[in-house]
């Protein structure tokens, strides 16, 4: 009867995806690779004319994979293991143990998960669980009950096969057990643990921050530290090994850099004199390129002092790449191929080229720079039929002015919650030059009330330009060009999160393959706030070609229609990365900082100087990994992929910094405290 309780088993071991090296990564067979190669070769010219539109098939049946599960039980092809128990004092790892193990001496080292009677207990490690059986006549030599859940054992046995009808198909050691001869308590953990190690019912975040030397034993988090190892080592594997690239350590401490996100600030010993932490290595990178390292990469430490959000920390880790002699379309091609050959999926392969779609397409047909494509619902623009009839908002010039709509059919639109009205009217009032209203569809709809804002005759035309049926509902804004589009993608996405949450739709897969290049930036955007120019990427982003001799003319005429060279990868409505071609011409680099941007340069005058001395054509690209890894692990935030990660607020809850630094320090680093 005891045999037959069912435990809770972390499905983990050395053959499943919390193992390491070869065991987790499978070989692709080499007729995928040479398929990929000709594919990307037959493909690459008519997907880099980005003008082309991007049409998607946002079905979500056809055009997802099924979800990839990340804790189930899955039959790996055999590989070499890396040899994880060599210089240790055990023989075999918890997670390894099968079959072709019974009759086996082993030594196992390992955590204490759950104990019975003095009899049955598992054994838990990074790799798996196991259990243990003491034979009645050993079971006077231990006390496993009154030792505390959570300490360290050394348990020697013989490996056995569990009795039939016991084999637990659940986990990779189910069917076997280990037959204990010895034990030895390494270690005793105290009593009443702060938290517990276990699948459900996780004590709260902070309190798991906090205490995380212990939460990082749990199941999610151990395979998706393995993850994230495998995929940064591939990375490197790729671009050492294939393409040749040279890793190369940037310094951390450095002066401010223009643009971009506020930066930490280091004092010195010298009075008034402080380093900034790098944003990310961009002037490095380039100094490189001026020095002949013309294909450079590292895994980068980067720190933004700014406001932390669920894909955000104030340090953060990218693949960093940068190369010489190369064009928007051969930085892109790399990107794919480093993607494709770190994917940690066999069985789901990635394929490329990716699609491609214009900045001004994506906002015309999702409201977002990072679209999801894995589902329909796009925006209508409405202005030409409804532009003459709708107030134009305050601030707003009538070239700049749009309108927009989203339809959700009658059959979804009845069983939708109520709730998601207040909520889409917040979102509105978020939204500043825009205005928003949403109206249910009647039988007399065009004389009702929607005719004292866009006048019957409009309402009609709408009505018969959309398909309008009695039920459905019509989400409209009307604004500011970018604010009302930018409102209206957030709008398209919560009504679409309301819609999957009452089963309405079928449901986004985080495994879909929804990759895509998002190019064609404005070179230039207005700040929202200040209303001044700032440059969209940052300052030493390259102009498009054909949009180049607008730096010859009038430029306040033309700074908001200067295309650039940027590039952003979006994965599944999330960006994972960005990149451009930079402005190697000194003059030009100038021109942008002191005329455009209006940024003092003079403390950029190294950068300036090394393109005066010979600089390459180059570009480059920036991979999220802490981002993209919470992706491939189908992880709720960032935090869960990072071992040691800041709390929402930008705190370490585990050693409680930022603290107060004494009276001494701050004499040394001259500082004083300014209430």
């Amino acid at each position: 009867m005891l045999r037959n309780k069912v435990y809770a088993f972390v499905n983990a071991a050395v053959t499943s995806p919390l193992g390491y090296g070869k065991t987790f990564f499978h070989k692709v067979n080499p007729i995928d690779k040479l398929s990929v190669q000709q594919y990307c070769a037959g493909s690459a010219r008519c997907l880099s004319n980005c003008q082309q539109r991007c049409d998607f098939n946002t079905s979500t049946t056809p055009n997802q994979l099924n979800e990839l599960k990340t804790h189930s039980s899955q039959h790996y092809p055999s590989h070499s293991a890396p040899s994880i128990n060599q210089f240790t004092t055990r023989s075999h790892n918890c997670g390894e143990l099968r079959l072709t193990h019974v009759g086996q001496e082993v030594t196992l080292c390992g955590w204490l998960e759950f104990s019975r009677m003095n009899k049955f207990f598992t054994l838990r490690d990074g790799y798996g669980t196991v259990q243990a059986l003491i034979p009645e006549d050993m079971c006077h030599k231990f006390n496993l009950d009154t030792l505390t859940f959570e300490s360290i054992l050394r348990v020697t046995g013989t490996v056995q096969s569990r009795p039939n009808g016991q084999t637990n198909r659940s986990m990779p050691t189910g069917g076997i057990e280990i037959h204990v001869s010895g034990l030895e308590v390494l270690n005793e953990a105290k009593k009443r643990l702060p938290i517990h190690v276990k699948d459900h019912n996780r004590a709260k975040e902070n309190l798991r921050l906090e205490h995380r030397y212990i939460d990082l034993r749990s199941r999610d988090l151990q395979h998706n530290l393995r993850v994230r190892s495998q995929v940064i080592m591939k990375m490197r594997e790729c671009m050492i090994n294939e393409y040749g690239f040279v890793e190369v350590e940037t310094p951390t401490l450095f002066r401010r850099t223009p643009g971009g996100a506020q930066e930490f600030v280091v004092p010195s010993r010298k009075p008034g004199h402080f380093y900034s932490l790098v944003q990310s290595p961009q002037q490095f990178k380039q100094m490189l390129m001026v020095g002949a390292i013309d294909r450079y990469f590292q895994i980068a430490r980067c720190y933004r002092d700014e406001s932390t959000r669920p894909d955000r920390q104030p340090e953060f880790t990218q693949l960093d790449i940068e190369l010489s002699f190369t064009d928007r379309e051969k930085v892109i091609e790399l990107i794919e191929q480093v993607l494709m050959k770190s994917w940690p999926y066999s069985d789901n392969p990635i394929r490329g080229p990716f699609p491609r779609m214009a900045l001004a397409e994506a906002m015309e047909r999702f409201g977002s720079d990072k679209p999801d494509t894995r589902f329909g619902y796009e925006l209508k623009n409405l202005s030409k039929l409804l532009g003459t009839q709708l107030t134009t908002p305050a601030g707003v010039r009538p070239k700049d002015f749009r309108v927009y709509g989203m339809l959700i059919r009658a059959e979804e639109a009845e069983k939708l919650p109520a709730a998601l009205k207040k909520t889409l009217e917040e979102i509105a009032k978020k939204s500043n030059f825009c205005k928003f209203t949403q109206s249910k569809i009647t039988p007399d709809w065009s004389a009702g009330p929607i005719s004292r804002l866009l006048g019957k005759e409009s309402a009609e035309a709408l009505c018969e330009q959309l398909s309008l049926q009695s039920g459905d509902l019509l989400l409209l804004g009307w604004g500011k060009q970018t604010y009302v589009q930018n409102m209206m993608g957030r709008i398209r996405l919560a009504a679409y999160e309301a819609l999957e949450k009452g089963n309405l739709v079928p449901t986004r897969q985080s495994h879909a393959h929804n990759f895509l290049w998002v190019v064609d930036f404005p070179m230039f955007s207005e700040n929202e706030e200040t209303g001044q120019i700032e440059s969209t990427h940052h300052p030493f982003t390259a102009p498009h070609p054909d949009d180049a001799a607008a730096f010859n003319t009038d430029l306040k005429e033309n700074i908001y229609n200067i295309r650039s060279l940027a590039y952003d990868l979006v994965w599944n409505g999330v960006e994972i990365g960005g990149g451009s071609i930079r402005i190697h011409n000194s003059q030009l680099q100038r021109m942008v900082l002191k005329d455009v941007l209006k940024i003092e340069h003079a403390h950029l005058h190294h950068l300036l100087d090394a393109l005066e001395s010979g600089a390459p054509p180059h570009g480059g690209f920036a991979i999220g990994l802490d981002r993209y890894v919470a992706l491939l692990c189908n992880a709720a935030s960032i935090r869960e992929v990072i071992a040691f990660p800041k709390s929402l607020d930008g705190k370490d809850p585990l050693s409680k910094a930022p603290v107060p630094i004494s009276d001494e320090e701050k004499r040394i680093y001259h500082i004083q405290v300014v209430e």
